[in-house]
């Protein structure tokens, strides 16, 4: 454990995973690829008395994520609870589960932001990388939500098989008057890891698709401010992933697993706490699991001398442990790392026939179970 001047007062963003129900089958979803064997989720109950205790901590962003938020129907109690205690409360959604009489519901309980998420920009493509028919739901919750006076956020998540349409996609954002437009790289974590030889773009498409973005923004200012995620895999210096491990971000997932980030509870050896046996207080201050990688102390080389150290964190632990199997190893997307050639094959495996169709792993309690008894 590193000192404990290096923890911070509290975790200014806490990420509620309320479930890991979803009517999508994403194959870029971010949720661990055993989803289904876990554990029953949080009551209501539980999740009041822990955005409480992160509240006294200082936390002040509080996200309502999933799976699907809109499937458990206490979403506008904890939304109530949420404005009460003084949070900046923001929803992500694909919007299916909504309607206007929920989307005006979720405003009256005091619900801030509302970002909703398309797969593609138009309907044929949107609905095959959802695995059902949704586009049409979307449009409609995506206007309902303007009307209802919230900022209009879309988020679109990026990869081979739709990055060629970024400029269809801005277009869209436009007709629906978003007011934010994030364009969100896949990031190859959980499901997107099992599919990223079908979702890895080319360089030429990333340059196309910055292109597209940059034209955008010439022709029409600031009018819709847009956040474009560039790709790690296609850098030389790492993310500072959650600006550092137990640093901002502290992540709850619908059994209670207490995290640093989404996808920490696939690392071995780390013994992640449950809020239903301790208090966010411990968990954030005293447990080993939210210290096991704060500060610099657990750094090897190169990143333990890189002058690079306290601006990126040596990247991913997740990606760290993902592509090497240690996850106290240099992220391999640093090019000062022994491991970065697995960084490089595996772009270099992706998009070598980008007209086939992709054979995706689909998300689904199905595949859940069956990937994870092939596994066993």
């Amino acid at each position: 454990m590193d000192d404990v001047s290096t923890i911070a007062k509290g975790p200014l963003w806490l990420l509620a995973e309320l479930t890991y129900a979803c009517p999508l089958q994403c194959p870029y979803c971010s949720n661990p690829v055993d989803f289904a064997l876990h554990g029953p989720e949080l009551r209501t109950a539980d999740w009041v008395r822990v955005m409480g205790e992160a509240r006294v901590l200082g936390a002040a962003q509080l996200g309502l994520s999933g799976g699907e938020p809109l499937t458990r129907t206490d979403l506008e109690e904890l939304v109530a609870e949420g404005r009460r205690l003084g949070y900046y409360t923001n929803l992500i959604t694909s919007g299916l589960g909504m309607n206007e009489a929920r989307v005006k519901a979720l405003r009256d309980a005091g619900l801030d932001h509302v970002q909703v998420s398309f797969q593609a920009s138009e309907g044929t493509l949107n609905d095959l990388l959802a695995g059902t028919r949704a586009f049409e739901h979307k449009l409609a919750m995506a206007r309902s939500v303007k009307d209802a006076g919230f900022p209009m956020v879309l988020c679109f998540v990026i990869h081979r098989s739709n990055i060629d349409r970024v400029a269809d996609m801005l277009a869209l954002a436009a007709r629906l008057g978003a007011n934010y437009v994030e364009l969100a790289t896949t990031q190859y974590y959980g499901w997107a890891l099992l599919n990223r030889e079908q979702l890895m773009p080319t360089r030429a498409q990333l340059d196309a698709a910055e292109a597209a973005v940059n034209a955008y923004r010439e022709r029409n200012g600031e009018s819709m401010r847009i956040y474009y995620v560039v790709p790690d895999y296609y850098e030389t210096r790492p993310k500072p992933c959650m600006n550092g491990w137990g640093n901002v971000f502290l992540t709850i997932a619908p059994d209670g697993t207490a995290l640093p980030c989404q996808a920490a509870r696939e690392l071995p050896g780390i013994d992640f706490p449950n809020v239903r046996e301790h208090s966010v207080e411990w968990i954030w201050r005293d447990s080993p699991a939210l210290n096991h990688y704060r500060g610099e102390a657990w750094m090897k080389e190169p990143c333990r001398t890189c002058t690079q150290r306290s601006k990126d964190f040596g990247g991913c632990r997740c990606q760290a442990y993902l592509l090497t199997g240690d996850a106290a190893n240099a992220d391999p997307v640093c090019d000062k790392s022994p491991h970065h050639h697995v960084v490089e094959a595996a772009i270099a495996s992706g998009g070598r026939d980008g007209r086939k169709r992709p054979d995706y792993i689909f998300r689904n309690p199905a595949n859940s179970k069956k990937i994870n008894v092939s596994l066993r």
